[in-house]
Parts: C-alpha cells; sequence; structure tokens
C-alpha cells in the first residue's frame, strides 16, 4: 500500500486544493492542513451490519487502493465503530496514514452540546479508538438549547490540548454557521473548517440554495453525506423486488419514482461511456461540485470498495456532468 502522511500539506506548499500524489490526488478541507483521498469511507455499518471480519476486508481493501480518510460516529453501534477502526488501525501500524473523522453529540452516554458532555465524548472515543487526537470532530447534532459559546469553547479547549485538531458542523443550517462564525471571531477560538451535509443527485434543493453559498464564504470543506441516496444511486435497486432481497434498502423506495429513474437512466449511460459502475458516476458528479472534499459512503462488503474509490479518477466531460445537473433539477 502506498504509505503517505495524509494530516500535513508537503513543506512549501501553496495551500493549493488539490495534491497529486504518485497513485492519486488528494484534497485539503477547507483551512486545515489535513490532505485526503477525496472519498471518505464511512463507518456507520461497523459492528452493526459489518461484523469483525467484513470491516478489516473493508478497511483494507479502502487503505490498498489509497485511501486515507475515515468517518466514524461515537454513536455508531454504540460506540463499537470505533473500536473496530482502532483495532485495525492498531494492527495495521497505520495511524500516521490516515485521518480520522468522528462525531459528539448523539451517543446515549453523553448527548448534546454541553461542555462536559463534549469532552467526556471526546475522551470515550480517543480511549476506543486507541489514539491521541481525533484529526476533525464533528458536532453530530446542531444544540440550539446550549448556547454556541459554551460548545465553541469546549471545543477550543479540546484543540488546545491537543487531542483534536480541528472542528466542523454536521447538522448545522447555513444561518447557524455564521452565528458560529461570527461567535468564533469574537472569542477568538478556532473555527469550523468543514461540514457534512446530505447532498446527492437526488437531494439537491436545500445544500445549493442554502448552505452551499455560506461554505463557499466561509472556506469550509464540504462532505456530502448519504451521497449514493440510501443505495439508490448504486443502481442495485430498480424495483421493488431489489427492495424486498436487501433488508437495508427500505429507504431506497423514495427515490423510485420518475424523477429517479430518470436520474438512474442518465448515469448508466455516463458510466457505459466511462466503463465506470452507477455508483462511480454518482459520486464523481459530487466531486465536479465546488467545495466538495470527499462524499461520506459505506460499503457492507470489500467487494463495494473499488467502485468507490474509482470516483477519484473519474473525469466527466462538460456535457456529461450538464445532463445529470438537468435531469437531477428541482
Amino acid at each position: 500500500m502506498t504509505q503517505v502522511n495524509p494530516t500535513r500539506l508537503q513543506p512549501g506548499s501553496t495551500g493549493a486544493r488539490e495534491i497529486t500524489q504518485p497513485h492519486f490526488t488528494t484534497r485539503v478541507i477547507g483551512s486545515s492542513d489535513l490532505r485526503v483521498f477525496p472519498v471518505a469511507l464511512s463507518g456507520n455499518v461497523f459492528g452493526w451490519t459489518a461484523d469483525d471480519p467484513a470491516t478489516t476486508s473493508i478497511l483494507d481493501t479502502f487503505a490498498d487502493g489509497g485511501g486515507n480518510f475515515i468517518d466514524t460516529a461515537d454513536s455508531y453501534a454504540s460506540g463499537r465503530s470505533e473500536l473496530m477502526i482502532g483495532r485495525w488501525m492498531r494492527d495495521r501500524r497505520n495511524r500516521d496514514n490516515i485521518v480520522v473523522a468522528t462525531k459528539v453529540g448523539k451517543s446515549r452516554e453523553n448527548p448534546g452540546m454541553r461542555a462536559e458532555a463534549i469532552k467526556r465524548s471526546v475522551a470515550a472515543s480517543l480511549s476506543r479508538l486507541g489514539t491521541s487526537h481525533i484529526d476533525l470532530l464533528y458536532l453530530h447534532v446542531d444544540d440550539e438549547s446550549v448556547d454556541f459559546d459554551e460548545t465553541l469553547l469546549a471545543v477550543d479547549e479540546l484543540i488546545g490540548e491537543g487531542k483534536v485538531r480541528y472542528f466542523g458542523g454536521s447538522d448545522h443550517t447555513g444561518n447557524r454557521l455564521i452565528q458560529a462564525r461570527i461567535a468564533c471571531g469574537q472569542m477568538g477560538v478556532a473555527p469550523m473548517v468543514a461540514v457534512q451535509s446530505h447532498y446527492n443527485l437526488l437531494h439537491r434543493k436545500d445544500y445549493e440554495t442554502g448552505l452551499a453559498h455560506v461554505a463557499a464564504i466561509q472556506g469550509l470543506g464540504v462532505m456530502p453525506r448519504f451521497a449514493l441516496a440510501s443505495g439508490f444511486l448504486s443502481g442495485k435497486y430498480r424495483q421493488r423486488a431489489d427492495v424486498a432481497r436487501n433488508p437495508r434498502g427500505h429507504d431506497a423506495l423514495r427515490y423510485m419514482r420518475r424523477r429517479g429513474f430518470k436520474v438512474l437512466h442518465a448515469l448508466d449511460e455516463v458510466a457505459d461511456e466511462h466503463e465506470a459502475s452507477v455508483a462511480t458516476i454518482a459520486l464523481a458528479w459530487l466531486l465536479n461540485k465546488p467545495g466538495v472534499v470527499a462524499p461520506v459512503v459505506s460499503a457492507s462488503s470489500a467487494v463495494q470498495v473499488p467502485e468507490l474509490l474509482a470516483a477519484a479518477r473519474v473525469q466527466m466531460t462538460r456535457h456529461q456532468s450538464a445532463e445529470l445537473d438537468r435531469v437531477s433539477s428541482y
């Protein structure tokens, strides 16, 4: 596997958005010095539908293909996801080559954004991950019952202690991100560098008409979640019988409408032209959007991982991108 340290820019770097390595191109997350492969592997199935052997195989395949960005949360499988990722990094001795993102705010033990809850959550995540620091910490919820100042000061303390390197939002509106940036400036604490948002070919309006503008102004790295629309944009759910065969496919039913099938048809055509999978093209479309750093996607088995990684190598034409924009318009 290619061994690169993804957590720092090369000395003398200009901070350009993309940095080419021998085997793949990495992207910089916002104003941070974190550079990542442009696909983030979600750990949301680890410890749930993916057992230990499956999780290890998925992670190995991802890393062997150049992937270095892993996204999890303290609430995924009640912390088991973090435990499995931590065990894998220890066994592979590759912590320095991995960018670890986790989220706090939804765990049963430490819910919400109170300072003490955040600090306890981070301490627990560090223990489960077996690491001294979290590269990117997301606020998993926008807890409006807690003053932003308290939340932001707590995170800044963790950054000062070296337990967290950078942080971002995961469930915040554009207005709330603006409030957070103002509060950070007034208090002189570290600002957010990233944001996760529900964004894909079939869910565009909320992000593109609101959050996208704020993210661009603040220079936030955008990580689209639900990037494959609950698997529908992988092309594996084309009729209700497909959903019935997969217990995780129920959420794809909402997309089985005229617009959804129009998008699938367009994806099929572009995929044929690139000799790629439908999932690869759906992710490549996202990677063509301004500000997007890395879609967050999960794999239930290692055989699915190569088509996710392949998105970073696809160069769509303007016509192909415009056609996908057209058929998915809202």
